[in-house]
This record gives structure tokens, sequence and C-alpha cells, in this order.
């Protein structure tokens, strides 16, 4: 284990309650980054848990605690301060796992350890190697549609819960339907802060401070929830699109946007930021041929990915189209079919999507196809040409 910000007193305390098997941190201001903070290290080995003293601002620590939950997920951090409520709330919130007051003893502490070093260990059991993980982080797929009312937000959240069972607590999900988003119902969350507390709080300043405004999904999945209003909606503009989603894709190996219906600045902004295009369409003739135009328009600014992913929902053989009609009408091939399923909208009803719950569902199988594109290539980065919206503006 690794203990930093913490006087001779406390060092020797956790000397004796670990038997010495501890590295002692110089003195001095904890890294905010965790790279900085583990990079003397012997052989640059991880430690399985990181003990801060009172000595470290507890701000501090929780803006280091949140970025090791998302780049080191196998590190359990313990914090010693005074398990105030309010000093519990913050820290549970960052990622911090346990409390110890300045004054445990070597039973205690060696208690706590022990906890936190079993927690490690789990988490490093169900996670791939962080060398693995960061080879991939940074992706972004914008799901989008022309129309509303095709299942962009069902789409999106079973495509984010899906990736976040391949890449735990390296996931997030942003609703940026700014009116009408409604991805904390589809995901049953009750969220604390919301979109424009995001793009406009602490949290757009300053990446550290980011996760700790996120909403946590009991799979591990986050998520930034939309708006609480239509008018509080409205603030976020592009450029705030643009700055939160380079900052979270910094921290997280996908970033999963639904959009609103339609080509809004905000979704625009999305677009322009993607590595991947999740092109969504209901199988009918109104949702076809708006798809059709939307590409076009995509095409004529300049602004679909080299990662395009044309999905069609509510398929249904009685309709009167086959996947060739579509492919036809939109001049591109159709890579999933997701099929009409009355499991959907019960499971969006519950706030349980479907790929957390059947498996047999032919719904959730063609959903869990969606996700294995990308859970299974690498990131393609977008080119180094200028949208011509952005050109011209």
């Amino acid at each position: 284990m690794v203990l930093g910000a913490a006087g001779e007193e406390l060092v020797l305390r956790v000397k004796e309650a670990t038997d010495g098997d501890v590295y002692v941190l110089p003195p001095g201001r904890l890294p905010a980054d965790p790279a900085r903070l583990f990079e003397q290290l012997v052989d640059g080995e991880l430690p399985e848990v990181l003990l801060v003293g009172p000595q470290a601002a507890s701000q501090e620590v929780f803006g280091l605690a949140a970025r090791l939950d998302v780049q080191c997920p196998g590190i359990t951090v313990v914090l010693v301060a005074d398990p105030t409520p309010e000093i519990w709330q913050e820290a549970m919130r960052a990622g911090v796992r346990d409390l110890l007051p300045p004054t445990a003893d070597a039973g205690a502490i060696r208690a706590a350890v022990e906890r936190a070093g079993s927690a490690a260990a789990e988490r490093r059991r169900v996670l791939r190697p962080v060398e693995e993980t960061a080879r991939y982080t940074g992706r972004v797929i914008t799901v989008a549609s022309p129309k509303g009312g095709v299942g962009k937000t069902t789409v999106a959240s079973n495509l984010a819960i899906g990736l976040t069972e391949t890449a735990p607590q390296s996931t997030v999900l942003v609703d940026l339907d700014v009116q009408f988003g409604d991805v904390a119902s589809a995901l049953g969350l009750v969220p604390e802060y919301v979109l424009p507390d995001v793009a406009h709080g602490p949290a757009a300043e300053d990446t550290m401070v980011l996760k700790t405004f996120l909403t946590q999904h009991p799979s591990g999945l986050y998520a930034v929830c939309g708006a609480d209003s239509p008018a509080a909606g409205d603030t976020v503009t592009a450029a705030d699109v643009t700055r939160l989603l380079t900052s979270l894709a910094r921290e997280f190996r996908y970033v999963v946007v639904d959009t609103a219906p339609g080509l809004s600045e905000q979704t625009l902004a999305a677009l322009d930021r993607a590595t991947d295009v999740v092109m969504l369409s209901s199988m009918d003739v109104p949702g076809v041929r708006g798809l059709r135009k939307e590409l076009d328009v995509l095409r004529e600014l300049c602004m679909i990915p080299a990662g395009r992913h044309v999905v069609m929902n509510f398929a249904d053989a009685k309709g009167g189209l086959s996947v060739r009609d579509v492919e036809t009408a939109i001049g591109t091939g159709v890579d999933v079919v997701v099929p009409r399923s009355a499991a959907v909208p019960a499971s969006t009803n519950q706030g349980v999507p479907i790929v957390a719950g059947s498996r047999r569902d032919p719904a959730a199988k063609e959903l869990r196809r969606l996700v294995a594109r990308f859970a299974a290539t690498p990131i393609v980065r977008p080119g180094r040409y200028r949208a011509k919206h952005r050109a011209a503006s």
C-alpha cells in the first residue's frame, strides 16, 4: 500500500498496522495526476490501497480519488478525516471507499487496510488490465436521428450499459436532448446534478471536479442527465457541448451521446466531436426518408465520422419494408436491425435497459450486436478537416 499526506506519528501507526509493508510518499502536496502520484514507485507497480492522511485538503483528495476511480479503478482510496455525514457524502461521491478517524489505532487501521485491499482485489479481478483500457480511451459515440420517437434514448442507454459490461467504470452516457431528455428515467436515476450544472459549474473548469458531478448507475455506468426544464437546457450552447465532450473523452474510454431529434446546434457539436455516429431510424417510409435527408446534409457538411453505424429500429416483417429496400433508399448499408419487441417498452418503463435483463429477447440480441461493433474495434480519430458549418461561422 501507499501512504501520503501523513505526519510522523500516523506513519508509525500505519507501519505498525501493516508490519512495515507500506511506501510513504514524500511530504508535500499530493499530485493531481495519478500518473505523477505513482511515477516514483519501484517498477511502476500500482498499489492496491492508497491511504491519505489529514495533511491533504479534502477537496484535493476528492479530486484525485475521482480520477483514480476512472483511470486506476483497481486502487482503493482510504481517507483519514473526521467521519462527519458531510465528509462521508462527498467522499463516497468522489470514489473514496472508507474513512478513518485521525485517532484510529493500529488495529483499526489494519482492519480498514484489509477491507480496502479485498475490495481492490475484487475490482481488479473483474477489470481488464489498465494498459489495455488505456489504449481505447476517448471514443465519442453520438446517437442521432432526424425524427423523434424512433428509440434514440433506448438505443443509447442500452449501448452505454452494454459497453459498461465490457469496460467497467469507463463509460459515460450524456443526455444531450437539452429540452426533453429522459436518460434519467430510462435508467431509473435520480440525479443530484444535471446537464447545465455540468456544463456551467465548477466541473466545466476542472476535469478533476467533473467526475463528482456525474450520476452513477448501479452497473458502474456514469451519466450526465438531462436538464430539469427546457429553459434550463437551452442555456447549454454548442461551445459548452464541445468543451464537455472533450473533457469526458480524456477521462472515459467510451462517451455515448444521446441527442435531440434533428440537427440542433448541440447535436452538430456532438457530431463534430464524434469518432463514431449511430444513425437511427424506425423502419417505415417517413423515418427512412428522413434518415436519407439527414445523411445527405451531413455528407455536405463533411460531418460523418469514419465510424458510421446505421441502425433500423422497430423492424417488423409485416411492415412492408425489407432491409434491402431501406439500403436502396438511403444509399448505404444497414448494420443492425432491431426487431419490434414488447419487452423494450416494459424495460424502459421499469428503468432497466433490456441488455441488462433479457438474454433471449431478439431485440436484446441485436442491441448486443451493436455493442460488439464498438467493443471489438479500435478508435478511428476524426480527420483534420474543418467541418463546413464551422468554417463558415
